[in-house]
């Protein structure tokens, strides 16, 4: 009997594409594994710092190509409409991302000034071209996961992700610094247009198109907010850490993120990935979609968990024997950065949901409050130290995600449940 639940657990459409999905992320962090080794044993703090600050950029950049947003729009449209849509935002994506590309370079000087470092100027500038390959597969790629084949998603991060770690080893055995990493970044990138283009039929229109494009910018401008404030909870760290304690000590704090939730939050993301489109097929049938949801979730929450313990406990041991003495002063924070994974993997599940039945704006409103409230404790926490920051932020994550899950079920779920005026006046 247990053995035939388990058989009817792994041979769900879910459990199919988180392990397609999953299966990538091994192949990338076997990979990984050689490149964090490497870079380890070849980067300094200083560069270590240099990469949180180029990445954060490229991060907070990504949010506004509206990315994920009309990625999601796609998903989520009617089929009569998914036509129009995606030529739509072909367009959107060109606009946005040149748009995105020209600020980008022209910010990368007084980024460099802020950190006082001219080394960032070129490394940005060059970083930002990945923006201009975004509209060649962007929309093939939205289709691919509307569709629920993910396993040629799983295929492009695999691909890409054996590509980029092999440009980054030798390019850093070869002495090249950050460069390594914005050479790999922007080399691998087609993988994507190529991967995606043999895999689904629509072609770009021929002719300038905007029908719909307020319903998509409508949908897209509250999950701009939502990526955005996702993105300064997860990065804002390393800019309060590099101004007010420095970049070597940035560079620390930078390594036990990539040698910790790295791992895990990637994990972690590929689950969320695929319960997006998995619940959004259902959204519409009260009863299937709390069933998706809640049996999702809990399939989420088994893997997660265990892995997150998993490799808090395992951090004292593997952490001097495959990256070296000198990074073990890291381990404590990063045994708090990665139990940080938990509540931020439950919080995203949440986030999806909402977004999967229009509710959006609840997720920004929230999002607001929670970001404001983070920045305000790290900024207080930082004086004393990266250990304190890490702890201030995992207390921080497990309370703010706790009373936002909750609330996501109750407005979801509990047709009877008595809402704020505060959200009554968000139109729901």
């Amino acid at each position: 009997m247990v053995v035939n639940r388990l058989k009817q657990i792994l041979s769900g459409e879910f459990i199919r594409n988180v392990g397609w999905l999953g299966g990538a992320e091994l192949v990338n962090r076997i990979f990984r594994l050689g490149t964090t080794v490497t870079l380890a044993r070849t980067f300094s703090t200083e560069d270590y710092g240099l990469t949180a600050v180029i990445y954060t950029i490229y991060e907070f950049a990504t949010v506004f190509t509206l990315r994920h947003g009309i990625g999601a729009k796609i998903i989520q449209t009617k089929e009569e409409d998914v036509k129009t849509v995606s030529d739509t935002s072909y367009w959107l994506n060109w606009i946005l991302c040149i748009s995105i590309f020209v600020i980008q370079c022209l910010a990368a000087f007084p980024i460099a000034y802020f950190y006082n470092n001219s080394n960032l100027v070129l490394p940005l500038c060059t970083i930002a071209l990945v923006y201009i390959m975004f509209p060649l597969f962007l929309v093939n790629s939205a289709l691919v996961e509307r569709e629920n084949r993910l396993k040629v998603t799983a295929i492009c991060n695999a691909t890409q992700a054996l590509i980029s770690n092999i440009i980054i080893v030798t390019f850093a055995l070869l002495g090249m610094g950050v460069w390594a990493i914005v050479w790999a970044m922007l080399l691998s990138t087609p993988v994507w247009i190529i991967i995606n283009w043999r895999n689904h039929p629509w072609r770009p229109p021929k002719h300038l198109t905007f029908k719909q494009w307020q319903e998509i910018v409508k949908f897209g401008k509250d999950l701009i907010g939502i990526d955005l404030l996702n993105k300064l909870r997860m990065h804002l760290d390393y800019l309060i850490v590099g101004k007010f304690l420095g970049i070597n000590e940035l560079g620390l704090y930078y390594f036990a993120f990539n040698a910790g939730s790295g791992i895990t939050m990637n994990i972690s993301y590929n689950f969320t990935l695929a319960l997006y489109p998995h619940i959004c097929a259902v959204r519409n049938n009260y009863e299937y979609l709390k069933e998706r949801y809640f049996k999702s979730v809990k399939t989420i929450a088994t893997f997660i968990v265990s892995l997150v313990i998993l490799q808090s406990v395992l951090a004292p041991i593997y952490v001097p024997i495959i990256f070296g003495q000198k990074w073990t002063a890291a381990i404590p924070v990063l045994i708090l950065v990665c139990l940080s994974v938990i509540p931020r993997t439950f919080k995203d599940a949440s986030s999806m949901l909402l977004n999967a039945v229009d509710k959006t704006r609840i997720t920004l409103s929230y999002d607001v409050i929670y970001t404001v409230i983070f920045i305000a404790f790290l900024l207080i926490s930082v004086r004393w130290g990266i250990f304190w920051l890490s702890l201030t932020a995992l207390m921080i994550h497990i309370l703010l995600s706790v009373i936002f899950n909750i609330l996501a079920i109750k407005l979801v779920f509990s047709r009877f449940t008595l809402l704020p005026n505060f959200y009554k006046k968000l139109k729901l």
